[in-house]
């Protein structure tokens, strides 16, 4: 049985400030694809891509409005997927929240081919072939033991991450945009439709993370205030920071297109074979941060569906001494290896991307159906004009994925189609409710 919403609960603590917010969301959304997107996209849409990533902002923007207003009505955990249990009924909330473990998965591997992609700068033979894989099973292997024994060292250490990636972006920005040469900058030929419509599908993926950020935003101090101010304080600071990555990526590497690692070539460029062994290893550190905060929450995620009976029950099994739910780490991690390993950064990333985009329009939906199906119990935040802005964003989010490859939406489908095979195999059985 899904939980009731929690607007009008007394009990909710509002502890979190306006600055508090502001810091989540910015720390959360900077993640590691920065350090790679920049030459993808410019492959796409050359100095356009300037305006790419003002207008995924943009959507971003307006879908974290509606995440902000439909979590503001929830305290239990489970984010978008106890949106779409509530709004939809407990099919589609168990699809969305397969599919938001499916997505960390590929958020997973993107990250972890991105890593292997810099550690070749310093070992070359890791960059291709039996190098690569052993480095990702080598890394996905520590990682897992890292989690199965406990979390607590491995909270304190994505600090250092955080700390680390803000660092790199403000000193490369501080120190490149001194060397950008302006006549690099060419908006003579526009791009294709199709190019720019898959820039900002890419970019998605970038801006992405406030699906995490919002849901505590029921306990959010003087919510009616301070929840517009953080979303967009943060997303402004966000947009304008890698807004002057990419401008310094496009004003000082002539051949960003074909980069593998366009932060480290690029500083190269202004300060060296040092600066650029700095930025690598930086990089190396920002995207190890992140692939260990994905192997703590995914695995939870299939955890939490097993507690709901949505599929079999041997995944909510935690380990005797250690406490932690290691079958479900423990498949989670197999997987990963091998979307890793058999596929691409992008391919991955875009995997990620279209599912995300799939649950960001079902909780923007989720706006109205709650609005009418709860009037008693107004949102702690309500959004202006909310059901006009939810509307909107779904409609960007099919405008987005319709711009994904065949591939991609298939593989996604066969994702899906997987979990309901799960569903339906668990629920043969009269699951015990607890109530």
């Amino acid at each position: 049985m899904t939980s009731p919403p929690a607007a009008g609960q007394p009990d909710l603590v509002r502890g979190i400030r306006r600055w508090d917010f502001v810091a989540l969301i910015v720390n959360i959304t900077i993640g590691a694809g920065i350090l790679g997107l920049p030459a993808k996209i410019y492959a796409l849409v050359g100095a356009y891509s300037l305006v790419a990533y003002a207008v995924s902002a943009g959507v971003v923007t307006l879908i974290i409005l509606c995440f902000a207003e439909v979590s503001s009505r929830f305290s239990g955990a489970g984010g978008p997927y106890l949106y779409a249990r509530e709004a939809f009924g407990p099919l589609v909330g168990f699809e969305v929240g397969w599919l938001l473990w499916i997505s960390r998965l590929a958020s997973f591997a993107a990250l972890c081919n991105l890593f292997v992609d810099y550690a070749a700068y310093f070992w070359p033979v890791v960059g291709a072939g039996a190098g690569r894989a052993i480095v990702m099973a080598a890394l996905i292997a520590g990682l897992t033991l890292l989690n199965l024994v406990g979390v607590r060292t491995a909270s304190l250490v994505n600090n250092l991450f955080t700390v680390s990636k803000l660092l790199v972006l403000v000193l490369f920005t501080a120190v490149g945009l001194f060397f950008v040469d302006w006549q690099a900058f060419s908006f003579a030929v526009a791009p294709t439709y199709t190019n720019f419509s898959g820039a900002v599908l890419l970019l998605i993926f970038t801006f992405s993370g406030f699906d995490v950020a919002a849901i505590p935003a029921g306990e959010i101090q003087q919510p009616q205030r301070n929840v517009p101010f953080a979303l967009f304080t943060a997303i402004a600071t966000v947009a304008v920071l890698f807004l002057l990555v990419q401008v310094v990526c496009i004003g000082t590497l002539p051949d960003l297109a074909t980069a593998e690692r366009p932060l480290a070539s690029a500083t190269q460029r202004f300060l060296g074979p040092a600066g650029a062994a700095f930025v690598a290893a930086a990089a190396m550190l920002t995207a190890l941060g992140t692939l260990n905060a994905l192997m703590l929450t995914g695995p939870r995620l299939l955890f939490a569906l097993a507690e709901q009976g949505q599929i079999p029950a041997f995944f909510k099994a935690t380990h005797p001494r250690f406490r932690t739910p290691h079958v479900a780490l423990l498949v989670s991690a197999v997987l990963k290896l091998i979307l890793a390993v058999s596929g691409t950064f992008i391919y991955a990333l875009t995997l990620s991307t279209i599912i995300r985009l799939t649950y960001f329009a079902l909780t923007c939906a989720a706006l109205p159906v709650l609005r009418r199906r709860y009037p008693a119990l107004p949102p702690p935040f309500r959004v202006w004009g909310g059901a006009v802005v939810a509307a909107l964003c779904v409609a960007l989010c099919l405008w987005l994925l319709s711009s994904s490859k065949g591939n991609e939406a298939r593989d996604v489908a066969l994702f899906a189609a997987a979990g309901l095979v799960l569903y339906f195999v668990s629920n043969r059985r009269p699951v015990t409710q607890p109530q």
